[in-house]
């Protein structure tokens, strides 16, 4: 059984172990990416941040992953950051990605904002794919203050 939820503060190790090995499964752990973020491993504190959320994802009661919204400094006031959108490999593959991506779509249209944003790497092929067949298109240079200068994608979405 799938469930999606808000996150939890007993959440944070968990989710901050699958963002990594993510990360290094794909060999994107580069300076300038959530693997050496700090706040990956507050999650929960991060997200009490006004205008942001973060859903977890579990496969029977299991924490397979999670995503989240984010009104990251330097945006424009409509405009939001899909952040820290990470599955374990089992979790893949079924539609869980995309789920949790609408959900994110939902939610900031729901929280009022018009456009949705987001960094990647060309070693994330899979998100990738799925961004772009849910409408995000590619970007010539970044936008706002996220301090991820190791992504070097950049995408946009209007909601």
């Amino acid at each position: 059984m799938i469930n999606i939820r808000f996150i939890q503060q007993s959440d944070n190790e968990i989710l901050a172990a699958i963002i990594r090995s993510t990360l290094e499964e794909f060999n994107a752990n580069h300076p300038g990416t959530v693997y050496f973020d700090p706040t990956t491993d507050h999650l929960f504190e991060l997200f009490r941040t006004r205008g942001s959320y973060y859903f977890v994802a579990e496969i029977n009661g299991k924490i397979v992953g999670g995503g989240g919204i984010f009104p990251t400094p330097g945006l424009p006031e409509d405009t939001c950051e899909l952040v820290k959108m990470y599955l374990v490999p089992e979790a893949r593959g079924i539609g869980l990605g995309r789920s949790m991506v609408e959900k994110c779509l939902d939610t900031a249209r729901e929280s009022g904002f018009r456009r949705i944003y987001l960094e990647s790497m060309p070693e994330l092929k899979l998100a990738l794919r799925t961004y772009e067949k849910l409408g995000f298109t590619y970007l010539c240079s970044p936008m706002g203050n996220t301090g991820h200068f190791g992504c070097d994608l950049h995408m946009i979405r209007d909601l």
